[in-house]
């Protein structure tokens, strides 16, 4: 959707889904038509390895036949009539839903907000290039950096529209730019790497490149000649991008779908204390260029600023319309298309920053370690334990010391989130926005 013509026609394209639906046999029907463009350069030792552009459109149908409802995909709508009759055929023969179903009428989206989501900007893959050449440039000039590991930028847009048969029609776009890059320190056996990344809605608001790289390259420095350590029990500090790891686990153990299925280890604790007395956490799908800001959910419901966590308490769950319903409970616009049916999830989540400075906290705490990157997915939801792989920085008289690597922090997140202190270096460019955070009474597995 590049332009209102294509806006026009993709609108179009997802009543004639709908009509054709009802006109075959449907008693409901919605359609979501979505498209998009992407533009991707990557880059090694000061060369371009590969340019990659793609576009496409796509387009689903759900139809509702009383409590059964199917749906149908394809990347054209050549044959609207035969996908319609394809999809209540299928609905015919499924088992019934209970809960699916077409928002309220009520509830559906008015006035659609025109919110700040495209970049009028179209980046070319030249640009690209130069800003992923620069931040590579910049990433191996840092000493001890012996290799890139290359670098890469990516430009795209994509938009959407959904239009149902009791009256919604809505569509938006969005654009977004991001780029990285991996650099490599030492030797042989010897070799560490890390990266960093940017990524924004406005190039003009990107990070420098050469930030970007020279951040790679120091990090992968800093992690050379790294330590094992003897199992213990102590302090442990999660920077923010391994912090984004445990906003996410709490925004799905607050999944409605979970909570009605009763596998969540939060599944009976709304209304209770599950993070300390100072912790505030929000779910805004209208943050300005925030990295999932939309207008409208899956359902064509407006979506209104969520304060999930008030001074540590449980406020509410994330609800689409079938969770609601299941649980008897409002839906609060966090609907999310999933196939044939919807499913609740978060949009722009923020853990709100803390008083201190992560330094302030090392100093505070003595000894621990700092977390800096994770391995492996050990986080059970139904349970609350959590195992994950980490490396990162062993510290003392709040004095990084040396890198640490080859363990394991064990922990259970009831505890852990209850235990959780929040920095003041909030990094909030991406959809999980959150600082630095210490959590205390975790195992560090080693030696």
């Amino acid at each position: 959707m590049t332009d209102v013509k294509a806006k026009t026609q993709l609108e179009e394209h997802a009543l004639q889904l709908v009509e054709a639906a009802m006109k075959a046999g449907a008693d409901a029907a919605d359609a979501v038509a979505v498209t998009g463009s992407s533009l991707g350069v990557q880059v090694r030792e000061g060369k371009v390895e590969s340019t990659d552009r793609a576009e496409g459109e796509d387009f689903t149908l759900r139809v509702f036949i009383g409590k059964q409802v199917a749906s149908v995909s394809s990347n054209g709508i050549a044959d609207p009539k035969g996908l319609a009759e394809r999809a209540v055929a299928m609905a015919k023969v499924v088992p019934e839903d209970p809960y699916t179903s077409l928002a309220d009428a009520d509830r559906l989206l008015k006035d659609i907000p025109q919110l700040d989501l495209k970049d009028p900007r179209e980046v070319t893959a030249q640009e690209l290039t130069e800003l992923a050449l620069e931040a590579e440039a910049a990433g191996l000039a840092v000493d001890g950096v012996t290799k890139s590991g290359g670098a890469g930028a990516g430009w795209g847009t994509s938009g959407l529209v959904l239009a149902t048969s009791h009256g919604f029609l809505g569509a938006y776009e969005r654009s977004r730019t991001s780029f990285s890059m991996t650099a490599v320190a030492g030797d042989g056996t010897a070799m560490e790497r890390d990266y960093e990344f940017d990524s924004r809605t406005y190039w003009d608001e990107l990070t420098d490149p050469k930030d970007v790289g020279k951040i790679a390259g120091e990090r992968a420095v800093r992690r050379l000649n790294p330590r094992k350590i003897n199992t213990t029990q102590v302090p442990v500090i999660y920077e923010p991008r391994t912090a984004r790891s445990l906003l996410g686990h709490f925004a799905g153990a607050i999944n409605g779908a979970s909570i009605a299925r009763g596998t969540s280890f939060l599944k009976d604790r709304m209304g209770e204390q599950v993070f300390g007395t100072t912790i505030k956490i929000t779910d805004d799908p209208h943050k300005p260029r925030g990295g999932a800001t939309m207008p409208f959910d899956a359902e064509g419901t407006g979506a209104q600023k969520l304060e999930l966590i008030i001074d540590g308490v449980l406020q509410t769950w994330l609800l689409d319309g079938a969770a609601a319903k299941e649980l008897g409970l409002t839906p609060n616009g966090r609907a999310r298309r999933s196939g044939s049916t919807t499913s609740p999830g978060a949009t722009n989540l923020t853990l709100a920053p803390g008083t201190k400075t992560p330094e302030e906290m090392m100093k505070e705490i003595g000894t621990g370690l700092l977390v800096t990157d994770l391995i492996g997915h050990g986080a059970n939801g139904i349970t609350g334990d959590y195992s994950r792989g980490a490396s990162g920085f062993w510290f003392e008289n709040g004095e990084l010391l040396y890198p640490v690597s080859e363990i394991t922090i064990a922990g259970n997140m009831k505890d852990m989130f209850l235990n959780l202190t929040p920095a003041s270096d909030l990094d909030d460019r991406y959809a999980v926005a959150t600082p630095s955070v210490a959590i205390e009474g975790l195992t560090i597995a080693g030696s």
